[in-house]
């Protein structure tokens, strides 16, 4: 057993309902064992935490902003590649369709325990570093229209992505963080300072670190240096190797010790073909599984499961497999305040977990307590 950093052998986990009752090693697990338990016998595999993704847009063909149906049909995707809990990300959109999809996102999450509510990649990101997001949809922050969004959503948003930088955000993070709302700075032309000012304002991750902002410069710091220097702010990476080289991954896990989420930023391609996709409204075309904007090359998202993400961080960047595993599976849980119930093996948390195999593939998924694959 993989959990909490910690590596366990010969041990076992108990399920009881949708929470784990109970865990220990060796054979003392028979004195739980009545004549209906249904036991999986794991020997020789690998069992984690059910992986947690915080920034994912779809799967299947489908997107998050598709509606319920899009929805169903992208998260059993992620669900058979080991994500057992997902907040659903939505890209920049009118104010009209980002007021609807929340309501929408927050009536599944509340019917659906394995939804952890709405991600507003959007509007209110930079221009220069908008990536996959329309521009003549992008804007700054405004307090009606946030309030417009609170309500929508029920109390389901659960993340929103800004750039600091943009007139009235100080004044958004500190009205979002009272709702709530886990913020992140991301597709941000913000410099250290800026961005350091934003995590003392009450932001605690950094959307998809390394893209969507201004690199390290020895002079120059930026973004992520500011993120790696403020306490308790995650940074989600895209291991897909190509958003991120192998070497900046492994430099992030030693910058950041425990406060890397791995994330898959996934688009609807994920789990299909290549072709041509729509990512919003804008044109993307799927080549060798890298999908790009049709106009402008720019990089739309990933065709990543979480599962490759962790196999990529042991292999090419060298992590110790403990520490993938926790940026799976506690760390993003905690970066958005579901720390404590979801992200470990242990008594009272979430009864999810993931089987590897030798290869780290994954073998089978449990969900509040249910056998998924």
């Amino acid at each position: 057993m993989i959990s909490g950093g910690a590596t366990t052998p010969d041990s076992w986990v108990a399920f009881s309902g949708d929470s784990i009752s109970a865990t220990g090693t060796g054979a003392t697990w028979r004195g739980l064992a009545t004549a209906t338990t249904s036991v999986t016998d794991a020997a020789g595999r690998i069992l984690s935490p059910g992986f947690v993704d915080i920034h994912c847009h779809g799967a299947g063909g489908a997107a998050f902003d598709d509606g319920a149906e899009g929805i169903a049909t992208a998260l059993q995707v992620h669900r058979r590649h080991g994500t057992t809990r997902s907040v659903l990300s939505l890209v920049t959109a009118s104010q009209a369709d980002l007021e609807r999809r929340v309501a929408i996102v927050a009536d599944l999450a509340q019917h659906d325990a394995l939804i952890l509510g709405a991600h507003l990649e959007g509007p209110f990101l930079d221009q220069t570093y908008r990536g996959a997001h329309d521009p003549t949809l992008l804007s700054a922050p405004d307090a009606k229209r946030i309030d417009r969004l609170l309500t929508k959503a029920q109390g389901q948003l659960r993340q929103i992505t800004l750039a600091p930088e943009l007139p009235g955000a100080v004044d958004a993070i500190a009205q979002l963080v009272d709702a709530g709302v886990v913020v992140a700075v991301g597709h941000s032309a913000a410099d250290y300072s800026t961005t350091l000012a934003a995590f003392e304002a009450g932001a605690t991750i950094l959307t998809h670190a390394f893209n969507g902002m201004k690199g390290i410069h020895h002079r120059a710091p930026g973004p992520v240096a500011a993120a790696t220097h403020a306490a308790g702010v995650t940074l989600e990476i895209i291991n897909d190797g190509v958003h991120v080289h192998p070497e900046v991954v492994r430099l992030a896990f030693a910058g950041a010790p425990g406060r890397i989420a791995l994330v898959t930023d996934a688009m609807a391609a994920t789990g299909a073909s290549d072709g041509a996709y729509l990512l919003g409204s804008l044109a993307v075309t799927v080549t060798d599984g890298v999908a790009r904007l049709t106009d402008g090359g720019s990089i739309a998202g990933s065709t990543l499961t979480l599962d490759v993400a962790l196999r990529r961080a042991v292999t090419e960047a060298g992590v110790p497999i403990a520490e993938a595993i926790s940026a799976l599976t506690e760390t993003p849980a905690r970066a958005i305040g579901r720390g404590h119930d979801l992200g470990l093996l242990t008594v009272g948390y979430a009864a999810d977990a993931v089987l590897l195999g030798a290869d780290l593939a994954v073998d089978a998924v449990f969900a509040a307590g249910r056998q998924l694959t």
